[in-house]
Order: structure tokens, then sequence, then C-alpha cells
């Protein structure tokens, strides 16, 4: 039986393949030369979700100076993340992973109480990619109000240290 991937902080990020609303897939390997964020968050047009979306894209000049590229990741569906594109004008592209693979090699899927009930849900948390393809930082439960800012700050110390 087969280890089960996951992303190591320090490593390289095992590769991986999602449906991208850009109409084509996104390959991990593909974005070496240049860092990648990931930000995983449950659901399209949910408040949380809306608000972290609108601050990477109003931050997103600055993470392009620096070569980044940003990605949000939900387990909803490329129909999904049509709309919430449309409706919320984000100028980056969201990732499908409604099979989990993404989620799973990030180690992102938590038990949340919703209602009083348990469910199995994407916990929201970003991942920053350097360069050459490692896993440069990490951010889990994160609170979505600052946070792109706090990304966009760290990536600038690690361009700062090259």
């Amino acid at each position: 039986m087969a280890a089960k991937k996951t992303a190591v902080l320090g490593k390289i990020v095992p590769d991986f393949t999602l449906p991208s609303s850009a109409g084509e897939d996104f390959v991990l390997s593909g974005h070496r030369g240049g860092p990648v964020i990931l930000y995983f968050y449950p659901k399209d047009n949910t408040p949380g979700c809306t608000l972290e979306g609108q601050e990477f894209n109003k931050l997103l000049a600055s993470f392009k100076k620096l070569n980044a590229t940003v990605l949000g990741v939900s387990r909803d569906s490329l129909k999904s993340h049509g709309k919430f594109i449309d409706q919320c004008g984000f100028r980056f592209d969201l990732l499908s992973d409604a099979e989990e693979e993404a989620c799973g090699l990030f180690d992102v899927i938590r038990e949340k109480n919703m209602y009083g009930k348990k469910v199995l849900g994407v916990e929201r948390s970003t991942f920053l990619i350097d360069a050459e393809g490692r896993l440069a930082a990490e951010w889990r439960k994160v609170k979505a109000a600052g946070h792109a800012a706090e990304v966009l700050e760290k990536l600038k110390s690690l361009t700062k240290s090259k």
C-alpha cells in the first residue's frame, strides 16, 4: 500500500492537477519559477470566503509584482466558481477540488460543527509555495479579515532573503 502523499514545510510539494476556472487544468509543477499561493476556503459565496477572496483580489497587483500566482481552492464546481468570480470580480483563478486531491495533500479537511451536527469540511488554510516548488509557509485556521496582507508580507520577506 502506497503512503499518503502530504505537503511538508520546507519540502517539495507533490505535484497535482486540478480543473481551473480559466478553462484548463492547473498543474502545480507547471508553475515553477514563481511563488504560488493556494488559499483553501470552505464554500463559494459565503461571507468569510467572499471577504477573503476580495482581500486577495485587492492585493493582486502586489502579489504579481513579486511574480506570484494566487489561487483559491474549494470543493465547489467550476460552474459555482464561475458565478463566484463574476459576482465578486476576482482577477485570479479558482480551482475545483471536488475529489479532495489537494485538500488531502494539504490536510485541510477537518471535522466541523454545523448547526449541532458534525460534518467534514475545508478548514480555511493558506499555503505559500516558493519558486522551486517547496512549501515555504502555511497558515491554518485562518481568519479571513487581514489574512491576504499577512501572506503578502511573508512573501515579501521571503523574496528579500534570497
